[in-house]
């Protein structure tokens, strides 16, 4: 297999088993005169287990952008390069956007060398439709986090996430809130030994008791079942009931704690009944 010098080459590699790799991928790094890299602690495991010696740059998000000049220099110097990550597929929730651009712009030709997916892995075995929109890693804080699901729930599509497993509660209680009527996938450590699957209504989903170890992709099914009607009447006693003697905030915890409606819902009507109450 011929390889050009003035091509980067975006090569995935496996997501867990070591045998998940294409023999085009193999080729490719073989051949390669430079390999960037993620993490070379990660990726000389890799690398060390098909006997392939070649040089490693360190290429992650805290120099992706100071690198870029180097790496320029390096097809200019006739090197041949691959781009690898961690696991999985480069640039999806990984570095190499930046990279990619500048070789555009510098007229290098960009090959993919297709591979494993956590995102496809998950979904094919998950049943549900295949119209996805796959987002990545959700927001950490909670104003941002509920502004991002706000929008992303009234999507019909499947949705593809990559959460910690130390953060999985705080998002699950958020997913019950805006996916309420769709199914979920928790896949854990795909490809590897303790590979395990979670399958569940949202609804009926319980938080995890004990810390769960490794990685996971979430998949929010399309929506199966329609969100529950709620008896606005009976809802809206109850908040002038309680607006008497509770804060807005506590209101709308009080009423969540017997209502599953989505929190954005419940704030809103709390918020218009508050404003009629003092005009």
């Amino acid at each position: 297999m011929k390889l050009f010098s003035n091509n980067i080459y975006i090569v995935s590699t496996p997501i867990g088993n070591l045998d998940d790799i294409t023999l085009r991928a193999l080729k490719v790094l073989k051949n390669s005169d430079i390999i960037l890299c993620e993490d070379t602690r990660r990726s000389i495991k890799l690398l060390n287990h098909y006997k392939i010696r070649k040089k490693l740059v360190s290429y992650h998000k805290f120099n992706e952008k100071k690198k870029l000049n180097e790496i320029i220099k390096y097809f200019k110097e006739g090197k041949i390069l691959s781009l690898i990550s961690d696991a999985g597929t480069p640039l999806l929730s990984d570095p190499g956007r930046l990279l990619i651009n500048k070789c555009a712009e510098n007229e290098i030709q960009i090959t993919p060398i297709p591979g494993v997916s956590s995102i496809t892995t998950a979904l094919s075995v998950s049943g549900f439709k295949d119209q996805f929109l796959f987002y990545g890693y959700l927001p950490k804080t909670e104003k941002e986090l509920k502004k991002v699901l706000t929008t992303l729930s009234n999507y019909q599509f499947t949705q593809v996430f990559f959460i910690t497993s130390k953060k999985i509660n705080q998002y699950i209680r958020e997913f019950k809130l805006f996916f309420s009527g769709r199914k979920i996938l928790i896949a854990r450590e795909l490809t590897k030994i303790h590979e395990s699957f979670i399958r569940a209504d949202i609804d009926d989903l319980q938080l995890f008791k004990t810390h769960i170890k490794g990685e996971l992709t979430v998949i929010i099914s399309e929506q199966i079942k329609k969100p529950k009607i709620f008896d606005e009447q009976k809802i809206v006693n109850k908040i002038k009931k309680y607006l008497k003697n509770y804060s807005l905030k506590d209101t709308v915890n009080l009423i969540l704690e017997t209502e599953k409606i989505n929190k954005k819902k419940i704030y809103d009507l709390c918020l218009k009944i508050k404003n009629e109450k003092n005009s």
